[in-house]
């Protein structure tokens, strides 16, 4: 079976330029780049995948979901950099935050993977959009992020691996450990809500009380809001928590709106670029070049072996697949 590695890239970024304290000789804070790459070549080496999508965040974020909810992400706290020490003010750490993230940008335009970026659009929408795209009907798709938003697109062919708690999470053990099915996970987390995206749920409702009063929802079947509703009114309103879901229509019904992936918040046009990048994707790799880059830009002291391998194994899949797909049009 072939496998799609889809990487929520930012979120891969961050963990890295957080907690890995590489400096470069000149004294510049480097840690993202590094980290990022050596994170890379661990999950290509161990997933083993036929291609890879590098998903970006669009700067600026979500234009259609900040017009839904215009505190949608407002109010973040800056990045607190693990650290014993700071060698560098708040306006040199965003700037150097920005220039780690434009060269993993660089550094990726030299590897046969795709990267994909829309003004506008957030990577959450353009990796639900490539896990549904055609060109991938039938294959394996491991998503690497830590966002539970990706919980609701696993499904027998999709998984979500965590790269901080080191685990796979699939519809089973979602399922498990939650009693909530993916696909019923957004209408769920539309009453939890997300305080990190600054998404207000159901006073006092969590996950677990939402599993308790609709033990329904472990089931693989597309429940509505109208379903939540029926089932609480059929329960009694003298129970706080029933009484305040029934009274939260509007804001299951908002959030629900923000939070589902199921359908991804992609206009037709940007649905196309994205569609064209992917098609007409085909992997190139000169690693004699890569690595002269990379020592250019003083990054190469890093090992990175079994990523160039694996990077030169995925051209070289590549052509063989499409050697033997123009054979058999021959005969």
């Amino acid at each position: 079976m072939q496998r799609l590695l889809i990487i929520d890239s930012l979120n891969l970024f961050i963990r890295n330029y957080v907690v890995k304290p590489y400096i470069s000789k000149d004294g510049v804070p480097i840690g993202g780049v590094l980290g990022y790459l050596q994170s890379l070549q661990m999950l290509i080496r161990e997933m083993k995948p036929t291609e890879v999508v590098i998903c970006w965040d669009a700067p600026g974020g979500s234009i259609r979901r900040k017009q839904k909810l215009k505190e949608y992400k407002a109010g973040r706290k800056p990045i607190r950099l693990n650290r014993s020490f700071r060698n560098l003010t708040e306006d040199q750490e965003r700037e150097n935050k920005i220039w780690q993230t434009g060269k993993i940008l660089e550094i990726l335009n030299g590897l046969p993977v795709i990267q994909l970026m829309v003004d506008g659009i957030e990577a959450d929408d353009i990796i639900a959009y490539v896990a549904q795209h055609e060109k991938y009907k039938g294959w394996e798709h491991i998503i690497i992020s830590s966002d539970k938003d990706f919980f609701q697109l696993c499904s027998g062919l999709t998984t979500v691996y965590r790269p901080i708690q080191k685990k796979l999470m699939t519809h089973i053990n979602i399922t498990e450990e939650h009693g909530i099915h993916p696909t019923n996970f957004a209408l769920a987390r539309s009453m939890v809500g997300d305080k990190s995206d600054n998404i207000i749920g159901i006073s006092r409702i969590g996950l677990k009380t939402v599993a308790k009063i609709f033990p329904f929802l472990s089931e693989d079947k597309n429940y509505t809001i109208d379903d939540l509703m029926e089932h609480c009114n059929s329960l009694s309103k003298k129970n706080k928590s029933i009484y305040s879901i029934l009274e939260s229509r509007s804001i299951i019904e908002d959030n629900y709106k923000l939070m589902q992936l199921y359908v991804p918040d992609i206009s037709p046009i940007a649905a196309q670029k994205i569609s064209y990048n992917i098609n007409e994707f085909e992997p190139e790799f000169n690693r004699t070049e890569f690595v002269t880059m990379l020592a250019r830009d003083g990054f190469h002291n890093v090992r990175l072996d079994t990523l160039l391998s694996m990077m030169k194994l995925i051209v070289n899949n590549y052509k063989t697949k499409n050697t033997c797909a123009k054979a058999s049009a021959v005969l």
